[in-house]
Order: C-alpha cells, then sequence, then structure tokens
C-alpha cells in the first residue's frame, strides 16, 4: 500500500470529507474531519481502534478526498456522499422504499394536482411525502371536486382558448380553463386554496368555505350551498384523520432512535403540522452493530434533512448529540431562520417523544418480519442456488445478459448484476451491436459477452460468481465459446431458456429442472427478467429515437438543425403531434409555412 503512504503525505490541514474504497474501487466509507490531516492519517496509525475501525482498514486500498471551505459544509456534503453511495462501513438510512407525494403544477398557467413519486426542481409545489397513498388519493380526489381543478393532461396557455371543452366542464367537474370560462386570476386563487389545506391550515380553509355556504344560502343560491356543504364534509373527514396535538398552530418533527434486542435500529418519525400529527414514518438504519442511540441520532440527521423538502419549526429529540452546532446550522440554511432543536425531559413534548419511541419499537417488529421474507428471497435464494449448480461457492455476484432486437434492427444487449441476491443497479451495462448484421442472436451474444469480459480482464476487475444467459443452449454455447477464448471458462455459467424455464450447463445434454416453487429458480427469473427488461427499454428508445429523426426528416423544410429545435422544444414526437400550428411557430428557425408543413404532415401519418 504503497501508494497510500504517499497519498497521506498530501493531506492538507483542511476540512472536508474523506472516501474509503476497497479493492474493486467501491466507495465503502465517507467520513468528515476539521483537518483531513489529521483525521485520514489516524486510521492508518497504530493505536486502540475498535474493532468495525480495524475491519474498515483491512479493507481499505485506496482513498479519496473533498476540501471545504468550512466545517458545516463538510458536514452537509458527508450526508449527501452517504445518500448517494450507501457505503457499507457507514450508518446508514436505508430508505429504499420510493413514497408518492402530491404535485401541484404552479409552473403552468393552469395548474393541476396530481400524485408523484419524483420530486423536481421545476417550479412546481411538492407535498409529502404520503406513507398511506389511500389517504393521499382521497386528499386529491376531495381537492378537485371542492375546487373543480383540471385533469387533463393539456399544455393550456393563457389567451389561447380552444374551441371545445372536454366531458369533465359539461358534467361540472370543470371550471373550463381550456376554453377561457375562468379567467388565469381566478383558476389561481382556487388553487392556493388547495394549497392552503395542503399546508396544514384546514381549519382557515373551513371557516372560509362556510362563510360562503352561508351566503350562498342567504342568497337562495341552494345549489351552490348544497356543493358547498358537501366540500365541507368531505375535508372535514379527512381532518378529523388527523389527531389534534395542541391548539397553537405548530410544525415539529419528533424524532426517537429505537435499538432492538438483535442490534437492528430505526428512527422514527413523528411530523405534525400546525398542531396535528399528520404522519409517521420509521427508517431503519445500517451499520449500527456497534453504535449507541447518540452515534445513530448523529448520522440520522444531517442524512435526513439534507434532502428534506420541509424543514418545521422546532426538532424535538429522543437523545442528546454532540455537535448540535453543525446540525443548527444545516437547518438554517435549509429553511432560511432558525430551527428549534431540544431534547425535552417532561411535560406534553416528552410524551410525544415516548409516543415516537413506542411507535418505533413496535416498526421495528414489522420490519423483523419483512426481513424475514426478505432472506427467504435474497439470501437463502443464494445459498439453494449455489447447491442445485454444485457450485464451489454460492454465486453472490451474478451477472446477467439480454439480446433485444427486432429483425435485427436496431440491435441491442444489456448487462445486468445481482449481487446478495438484489439488483445493484449502478453496475449495469448497455451495448450497442457493432460487428453483427441482421438478426442473428448467437453472434450478438457472442459480441457483447466478449467485450464486457474482455475489458473486465484488461481494468483487472473482479469476475462475477456466476454468469446467466437469457436463451437455451444456442446462446448458452455462443458465451461458453468467449469464456474459453478468454481462458476464463472456470467461471460458473448457464442458460435459462423461458420456454420451460430449464437450466442449461456448458456441456451436458440434458437440463438442470428447478422446482417451480424454489426460490433459486425465482432468483434466476429475476435475474433475466431485469435483463430482458433493461435491454427492451435501451432498443425501444434506440428505435423511437431513429422512426422520430425519419420522420422529421421527411418534412419538407424541416432539416437536422430544426429537427434538433422541436424535439428540444417538445421533448418527443408524440408531444410535437399534439402541437397546433401556432405553438409549433414558437420553435426558433420554424415559420408559419413550414408549422403548417409540420402540422399537415403528421396528421397524415401515424406511424410512431
Amino acid at each position: 500500500m504503497k501508494h497510500i503512504e504517499e497519498q497521506l503525505k498530501l493531506l492538507p490541514d483542511s476540512p472536508g470529507v474523506y472516501l474509503m474504497k476497497d479493492e474493486f474501487d467501491d466507495i465503502i466509507y465517507v467520513g468528515k474531519a476539521k483537518s483531513l490531516r489529521n483525521r485520514v492519517r489516524s486510521y492508518f496509525r497504530k493505536g486502540n481502534h475498535t474493532y468495525k475501525t480495524k475491519v474498515l482498514v483491512s479493507h481499505i486500498r485506496d482513498f479519496d478526498y473533498i476540501v471545504t471551505d468550512t466545517e458545516v459544509e463538510a458536514y452537509i456534503l458527508e450526508a449527501n456522499l452517504i445518500n448517494k453511495y450507501q457505503p457499507v462501513f457507514n450508518i446508514r438510512l436505508k430508505d429504499d422504499k420510493t413514497y408518492p407525494y402530491i404535485k401541484v403544477t404552479l409552473n403552468e398557467d393552469f395548474p393541476r394536482i396530481l400524485k408523484t413519486r419524483i420530486v423536481k426542481n421545476d417550479g412546481a409545489k411538492y407535498y409529502g411525502p404520503f406513507t398511506n397513498v389511500e389517504n393521499l388519493h382521497r386528499i386529491i380526489d376531495v381537492l378537485k371536486d371542492v375546487y373543480k381543478l383540471r385533469t387533463c393532461r393539456k399544455d393550456l396557455k393563457a389567451g389561447k382558448p380552444e374551441k371545445r371543452p372536454c366531458l369533465n366542464y359539461h358534467i361540472g367537474k370543470c371550471l373550463g380553463p381550456c376554453i377561457g370560462a375562468i379567467s388565469p386570476e381566478e383558476y389561481r386563487a382556487r388553487v392556493q386554496e388547495a394549497c392552503q389545506y395542503l399546508s396544514g391550515h384546514q381549519g382557515d380553509l373551513l371557516k372560509k368555505l362556510e362563510e360562503e355556504m352561508y351566503q350562498a344560502a342567504e342568497e337562495r343560491n341552494f345549489e351552490r350551498a348544497a356543493h358547498l356543504r358537501d366540500s365541507i364534509k368531505a375535508l372535514k373527514s379527512l381532518t378529523e384523520q388527523q389527531k389534534v396535538m395542541y391548539d397553537k398552530n405548530i410544525n415539529q418533527d419528533v424524532i426517537a432512535v429505537v435499538i432492538g434486542e438483535d442490534g437492528q435500529s430505526c428512527v422514527q418519525l413523528l411530523i405534525i403540522r400546525n398542531g396535528s400529527l399528520i404522519g409517521q414514518e420509521y427508517y431503519i438504519m445500517e451499520g449500527t452493530e456497534e453504535e449507541g442511540e447518540k452515534d445513530i441520532l448523529e448520522s440520522f440527521l444531517p442524512q435526513y434533512y439534507e434532502r428534506a423538502l420541509e424543514i418545521p419549526d422546532e426538532i424535538l429529540l429522543s437523545t442528546e448529540i454532540e455537535r448540535m452546532d453543525l446540525l443548527q446550522d444545516l437547518l438554517r440554511r435549509k429553511k432560511g431562520r432558525k430551527v428549534t432543536v431540544s431534547i425535552p425531559v417532561i411535560g406534553e413534548k416528552r410524551k410525544l417523544v415516548e409516543m415516537a419511541y413506542n411507535n418505533g419499537v413496535e416498526s421495528l417488529k414489522r420490519e423483523a418480519v419483512r426481513e424475514k421474507y426478505k432472506r427467504s428471497r435474497t439470501t437463502d435464494a443464494v445459498v439453494k442456488l449455489g447447491e442445485i449448480l454444485e457450485l464451489e461457492k454460492p454465486p453472490v455476484y451474478i451477472e446477467g445478459f439480454d439480446i433485444s432486437n427486432i429483425q435485427g434492427t436496431d440491435p441491442v444487449a444489456s448487462m445486468v448484476v445481482f449481487k446478495d441476491g438484489q439488483p445493484a443497479k449502478d453496475n449495469y451495462r448497455r451495448y450497442k451491436i457493432k460487428t453483427v448484421e441482421g438478426p442473428n442472436d448467437y453472434a450478438m451474444m457472442k459480441e457483447v459477452v466478449e467485450r464486457r469480459y474482455r475489458r473486465v480482464l484488461e481494468e483487472e476487475r473482479p469476475l462475477p460468481d456466476l454468469i446467466l444467459i437469457d436463451g437455451g443452449k444456442g446462446q448458452l454455447r455462443a458465451a461458453y465459446e468467449v469464456l474459453e477464448e478468454l481462458e476464463i471458462s472456470h467461471i460458473p455459467i448457464i442458460g435459462l431458456a423461458e420456454r420451460n424455464e430449464e437450466v442449461f450447463l456448458p456441456g451436458r445434454s440434458e437440463p438442470v429442472i428447478i422446482p417451480k416453487n424454489s426460490p433459486a429458480l425465482h432468483l434466476l427469473q429475476r435475474v433475466r427478467d431485469e435483463a430482458h427488461r433493461f435491454a427492451l427499454n435501451y432498443h425501444r428508445k434506440l428505435r423511437s429515437r431513429r422512426l422520430t429523426h425519419t420522420m422529421l426528416d421527411e418534412i419538407p423544410g424541416v432539416g437536422p438543425v430544426r429537427r434538433q429545435a422541436l424535439l428540444q422544444h417538445f421533448g418527443s414526437l408524440a408531444e410535437i403531434r399534439k402541437a397546433s400550428i401556432s405553438q409549433l411557430k414558437e420553435v426558433e428557425g420554424i415559420s408559419a409555412r413550414i408549422a403548417r408543413n409540420i402540422y399537415d404532415y403528421l396528421r397524415e401519418n401515424t406511424r410512431p
């Protein structure tokens, strides 16, 4: 490790973040330091290291570092990098669940309210996440019904009304912004009221609606009064599901750490907005075997709040942390003003922390059941597969290949990776077939396997424990010939034929039949299906891009420059096809004549 000794001499006496790497160049630990020189060098000095640190050091083969201006910046960067790389030796927030949000498209002239699982910096407003998807749908449905907001996906522009409204307008479920039946200002005012409800100000909104209902009744507008009455009833039904904690309006996060008897730990979060408990969530923490509550909380807080959409006014913790100043600086930066962080010991706030702790105990029980089932699908399946195939060791690291093409056009291949029975998507690779003309799956498989493992050998990267080929004897034979040529035929390789789910091995005429209910077969199917999905998506993307370019290039007046401008403006051929002539003219370089050519051609030709 001579190169490490040389790198240690170059370390600056500055704050920053360091990244420890293993023999595969994977990041296995991320840490922050007030002085990179002192902190990183301490790992390689003899001393009273913990067992975990000793194991970490034994795996370090290289390291990298990033210098920051302040310790606070290092604190924030560390959290970002742990979230990104999930290093195995860090205490990590295990958050593989994707929760939905409510999105209000304030970046549109006539905003919509919809569900999304992807949060972007696109000018829209996001609320969530929601752990109860059923409740989320109920909220969206009620708000749409109360405010009669549009549900269509049209790109409506203020001042550019369409000729005809949709059915929702005729049945009284939409205010008709598409035909100019409501002004952008009036429509947006209704959207803002919906946002007010989503922000937790339910009481103000209900009071306003009740006043409008009484006013409508006095004016003998009984139809509107009845509609408002039903809307109030629906909103109250949602509001009553939220437990009121205080009479005053307060936004709080209540956080407690729970460590189970088996050493597994979780952080339980109660979300209180405007005095109401609106939700809870728990996060399983990994890499905590030798850590206490304080260490777990110190790792969780920056990871969670660095990516949180909303910062509350107050955070209640179950235990104290050492660098409270760094946390408060992070929160102040995110919120724009001071956030109170406290560890209550008596009173109502302490009861909230105890409630979070008790819920955390239950969360760990539920997680234990899930983990038991998960192990049966992953670790147990890996071990069982090794036994069935009579491998020297369990196939912890599997690479799977598939070919996708239609009669030899736009041929591509995929390579997916499974580690410990789980997809390792960062390691996926996709390939354009370069040397094969026409529909020849065997030759294509041979090309991609040769490209993959020649490069692996050149870069001296680890070889898999098992290679899975999607196909029968022919595809398997083609791939095995490559392994022989590269002198790595000792790597176990199999083919999985989809028709009868038969497993073929080199040199054996008869397939291995794995029982249909075996976790080992299910694992192979997951690898095969993932390789197929990844290859097919890439093939469709290339084919769609080729057909799009071909179709646009056939339009008189549209060349490569205008084609690119159209695609950048609208995003896809489907959106270009939906555009009006006036919308097409908004694209740079598109005149009225060319816009008419595009409009007419795309309606006369319906190819994808």
